[in-house]
């Protein structure tokens, strides 16, 4: 097992207490984790680390310092990177997620022109996804936060 394989392996078992609802058990996982990669390791664990570690932030200022990293380590990410975890991965099949989630975290703070723009970089990737359950989730949550949005009023001239 190489040392990426450990790390990922580390992410997972995190990535499991979160979805056990051991908020606090992950998040201090995550820390942990984050601490071991540092800010100059491997973009993919920190982009995958960085987009689970958001989704456990009280804070929405956190949310997106989080969702932040994880973009810009996407952005080093190559599909050879991506598919040494699973052979079907391609790196743009992030970025609808990884710019939803900026513009959910956006939208909390009240910046619906950012939150526009990055809905509108999501929508861009949306032809990424396939059709199964995780790219219909995503599209679904596209159209649900873009709906909210409209409610919140037009954007400003």
């Amino acid at each position: 097992m190489t040392t990426e394989d450990k790390t990922m392996k580390r992410i997972e078992e995190a990535m499991g207490l979160q979805q056990a609802g051991d908020t606090d058990g992950a998040r201090h996982r995550f820390s942990e984790i984050w601490e071991d990669i540092g800010t100059d390791g491997d973009p993919f664990h920190r982009c995958v680390l960085a987009h689970y570690m958001a989704d456990l932030q009280e804070d929405p200022q956190d949310e997106l310092s989080w969702d932040l990293r994880a973009l810009e380590a996407a952005g080093s990410v190559t599909d050879d990177r991506a598919k040494q975890h699973d052979s079907s991965l391609a790196i743009r099949g992030f970025y609808p997620s990884l710019h939803l989630n900026l513009a959910a975290d956006f939208h909390k703070l009240g910046d619906d022109e950012q939150a526009r723009t990055h809905l509108s970089q999501a929508q861009q990737h949306v032809d990424a996804l396939h059709d199964d359950g995780y790219g219909q989730g995503i599209r679904s949550a596209i159209q649900r936060l873009a709906s909210q949005i409209a409610e919140a009023g037009p954007a400003p001239q």
